[in-house]
């Protein structure tokens, strides 16, 4: 029965006290009557409790799940930038984070004097348990892990607190961010250039096993390539046996040789070195001696013994052209 309860009991005993010590005066009852009056007034009250009671009982246990918890003293303590160990060496995680604790009632006499340093120590614990599996470059999803693992209360090893820690953050040195980024960049360039490689080995293999094994296998793929073009497979049969040969550095089959094209070759060697002949003509040409004229002859007889000769000499003027000039000249 609750407090209200009470009091509205009392008032309403008084008030029929009152009523029936009215009536018993006006009745004029015997002496009697007043002491049972007076016991049935002062028990009324008890008897009214009791019975209340009785019919209350005990809370229902779906009743006491919604009861408020009785409140836990709450302490905390921030810690920042506390380097925690990865799965790789060298590369540790930075962790930062609110820790939170309340003591718990101990039995033995050893007092905590920096609980704060306790709690500190065991959520480290809890986090470096987690971190040291895990490797660098997924510091995001570590922080969210942590945040998991962390947001219940946990006695420490000691038993004196309950320790949890919440506003969690985990990052990675710069330095080391920047590193693991030129890292994975490394392994994805080598991945594609060693599928490009595989791919090149298989291509060569492929053609060099099998496609120019020999003159015929390299006939039925370019059959197969021109779409049965039986005309140009034919007219290629000399390409493809000078190309068959090439690949596997052999001679070609003299059944085929005469499938295969002679060009037409110039009768002077190519790359021939000119000799000092072939300077000396160019030194009359580069002088305007042109082929026909008679400079070219007398520059040649009047070069030194050791310089060569061109090797084409200047025609001779007809007899008549060179009398015709000497008239000329003497009448001059």
């Amino acid at each position: 029965m609750t407090t209200g309860r009470k009091t509205t009991t009392v008032f309403l005993t008084v008030l029929c006290a009152l009523l029936l010590a009215i009536l018993g005066l006006m009745q004029k009852w015997p002496p009697w009557a007043w002491a049972a009056l007076a016991v049935a007034v002062a028990g009324a009250p008890a008897a009214a409790f009791k019975i209340a009671a009785m019919r209350r009982g005990s809370l229902p246990a779906d009743f006491t799940n919604f009861l408020p918890a009785t409140p836990i003293e709450r302490r905390e303590h921030h810690v920042s930038r506390v380097a925690l160990p990865s799965q790789w060496d060298d590369y540790d995680f930075v962790f930062s984070a609110t820790v939170r604790w309340h003591p718990l009632e101990t039995h033995d006499d050893d007092p905590v004097l920096n609980p704060a340093g306790l709690a500190v120590e065991a959520v480290l614990d809890r986090a470096r348990t987690l971190t040291e599996q895990r490797e660098p470059g997924r510091a995001s999803l570590v922080q969210h892990e942590l945040s998991g693992a962390l947001s219940r209360m946990r006695p420490d090893h000691t038993g004196h607190l309950q320790v949890m820690a919440e506003n969690i953050t985990l990052t990675l040195h710069e330095p080391d961010q920047e590193r693991l980024t030129k890292l994975a960049e490394v392994r994805k360039d080598k991945a594609v250039w060693e599928h490009q490689r595989t791919y090149e080995q298989s291509k060569r293999e492929y053609l060099g096993d099998d496609v120019l094994k020999d003159t015929g296998s390299a006939v039925v793929w370019w059959l197969a390539k021109n779409d049965n073009h039986i005309e140009k497979t034919v007219a290629d049969l000399g390409l493809l046996a000078q190309l068959t040969s090439a690949a596997n550095d052999t001679e070609i089959p003299e059944r085929l040789q005469d499938l295969i094209p002679t060009p037409n070759r110039p009768s002077t060697p190519v790359g021939r070195e000119p000799t000092a002949a072939d300077h000396f003509e160019a030194f009359l040409t580069g002088m305007g001696f042109t082929s026909g004229d008679g400079r070219r002859g007398r520059t040649a007889a009047a070069s030194p013994p050791g310089r060569a000769r061109p090797t084409a000499r200047a025609p001779r003027r007809p007899a008549t052209a060179g009398r015709r000039s000497g008239r000329s000249c003497g009448r001059r």
